[in-house]
């Protein structure tokens, strides 16, 4: 318990850290959205935006007062009424803004990253026990593969190969006539039909990871004494694999669920937009290109946050799975 307790501070005290880093990076970029608003309106020939025009939106976004004093106003919003402020660009409140494709990005975000974890991790463990084997080469390859290629280049084959061959289009998560509909059963059947092309192009990076760290970590326990030993006791090969080996191998898969998680969304942007996915990717892209600072600043949040707490939940997880972990806390204080 005092080792959860230690880990939640330290969770909670990193987040605070980060919410600090996260507003002075949207700081940093030249200009802000105002300027950004101004010189798109002066490209597209529209009329000139007055003097008076700009100081009334620099008093309404608050960017007449210094940062700090922006940063706490931001800040005290999000923390007492869970409030991420407003969009410059949309004009709209962010939390409507984001959590409207929350949920998409959530199931699409998930799917990857069970399909990363129940194709991985059992490859893995076969590669390791067919060592040097036709298909441990096969699969190493199959790894390799999936490591070199970017997930937007495999989103733009699958689309390639989907419309040549099956004359149908792979993008998008609904048929037309759902788009704009109310949720519904039809609904979500017809997204479930759509959803395997974004989890495997977005799962497949993950999933070739896991398979070289798995294989590697098999192969190092299944040279270890306690392992040989085992054998020389007569106990049976399938008990010995799950019961030690495959255990301890799973120490580094569970270690980074938190980042695999984090990295399929962070990655998920620019598949989302080659795939025209209704996820909060293509929202992030605009919201940096158009300096929408607190948009941006709150996806930045998000994003750190999720990694934070995943990689809480991934202490928790190791301490569960490997009781050394919980002895070499009591033994350290924690």
């Amino acid at each position: 318990m005092a080792y959860v307790l230690r880990r939640f501070v330290a969770m909670a005290v990193t987040i605070a850290l980060v919410s600090v880093v996260a507003f002075i990076l949207i700081q940093l970029p030249p200009g802000d959205y105002i300027s950004s608003y101004v010189a798109a309106r002066e490209a597209a020939g529209d009329d000139e935006v007055s003097q008076g025009e700009i100081d009334s939106m620099v008093r309404e976004f608050g960017l007449d007062k210094p940062v700090h004093m922006q940063y706490l106003r931001w800040i005290g919003r999000i923390v007492t009424k869970g409030d991420f402020g407003r969009s410059f660009a949309y004009r709209r409140s962010i939390n409507e803004l984001i959590w409207e494709r929350f949920v998409l990005t959530a199931v699409v975000g998930l799917s990857a990253l069970v399909i990363t974890y129940l194709v991985g991790v059992p490859l893995g463990i076969y590669s390791s026990l067919r060592q040097y084997s036709v298909s441990d080469f096969a699969l190493t390859t199959v790894g390799y593969v999936g490591l070199a290629t970017p997930n937007f280049l495999l989103a733009i084959l699958l689309m390639y190969l989907g419309f040549k061959y099956f004359g149908a289009s792979v993008g998008g998560l609904f048929d037309a006539k759902y788009m704009e509909s109310p949720w519904t059963l039809a609904k979500i059947v017809n997204m479930l039909g759509h959803l395997w092309v974004p989890a495997i192009v977005l799962g497949t990076a993950g999933t070739a990871g896991i398979i070289r760290v798995t294989r590697g970590m098999m192969l190092d326990e299944l040279r270890k004494q306690y392992v040989v030993t085992a054998r020389a006791k007569g106990l049976s090969e399938r008990s010995l694999i799950f019961k030690y080996p495959v255990r301890i191998a799973l120490n580094p898969i569970v270690a980074t669920i938190g980042w695999q998680l984090t990295a399929i969304v962070s990655g998920a942007p620019i598949v989302a937009m080659v795939l025209s996915l209704p996820t909060t990717g293509p929202l992030m892209i605009n919201a940096l290109l158009l300096q929408d600072m607190y948009l941006a600043g709150t996806f930045i949040l998000l994003l750190c946050t999720f990694t934070v707490v995943g990689t809480f939940i991934s202490d928790v997880l190791l301490a569960m799975l490997d009781p050394r972990i919980r002895l070499g806390a009591e033994r350290d204080g924690g």
